[in-house]
């Protein structure tokens, strides 16, 4: 067993990232911008000044600042109103906690609104640290939020679990030396991000049976 596992939030933990993805087409169509499929794969994860270069690059504007923060407004008041907890993940808490497993959340999102998801859905309990990313310098696909989350478990990282649902999150959890364990949600990964991956299951629930099987 590890020491410690690390939990991406937004599609992750919570059914939130379709909510993302229907409002970033949402204003793609207001205006006049054709997404392709890769777009996804990128801004999922991402952050920070990577998030804006990408809003730029897809959207061809010079204020994605003020895309970024339309599209979070539309977003978090959606998400307010309520979003599932994805499946098996408040089972897959519990087994880590009673285990003695220490927990992390690092998330792109706010603090604010990670507390507010968690405490909504009932799981802040479970997590001994929340790291956002605005803790840190660089989002992912860098390292470097995993790096903390570890850091502020006083854990190495390559002793934690770490649980993504997007390429991006992968490669950051693979980068920081911890164990990638991907939940696929918008996305399949390729053989590239699966080759990154120690596990990828279809749901929490499963990724739990397997590691509960091998742990035994």
């Amino acid at each position: 067993m590890v020491a410690g596992a690390i939990f991406d939030m937004d599609g992750l933990l919570v059914d939130s990232e379709s909510v993302w993805q229907k409002n970033w087409q949402f204003f793609a169509n207001e205006m006049g911008v054709e997404l392709p499929e890769e777009f996804k794969y990128e801004i999922c994860g991402s952050s920070g000044e990577m998030m804006m270069d990408i809003l730029r690059r897809y959207y061809h504007t010079d204020q994605p600042e003020e895309l970024h923060a339309k599209c979070k407004k539309k977003t978090f008041e959606e998400i307010d109103k309520g979003v599932p907890l994805k499946e098996g993940a408040k089972e897959i808490l519990e087994y880590f906690h009673q285990a003695g497993v220490k927990l992390a959340v690092a998330s792109a999102a706010p603090h604010e609104r990670i507390h507010k998801n968690l405490m909504n859905l009932g799981i802040e309990k479970y997590f001994d640290a929340v790291v956002s990313g605005s803790d840190v310098e660089n989002g992912k696909p860098a390292p470097d939020i995993f790096l903390k989350a570890a850091h502020e478990l006083q854990l190495d990282p390559k002793d934690c679990y770490v649980f993504e649902d997007a390429f991006n999150g992968i490669k950051a959890a693979h980068s920081a030396g911890c164990k990638p364990i991907m939940i696929p949600d918008l996305s399949q990964p390729d053989e590239y991000i699966r080759s990154l991956c120690v596990g990828v299951f279809e749901t929490l629930a499963k990724a739990k049976e397997e590691i509960k099987e091998k742990s035994s």
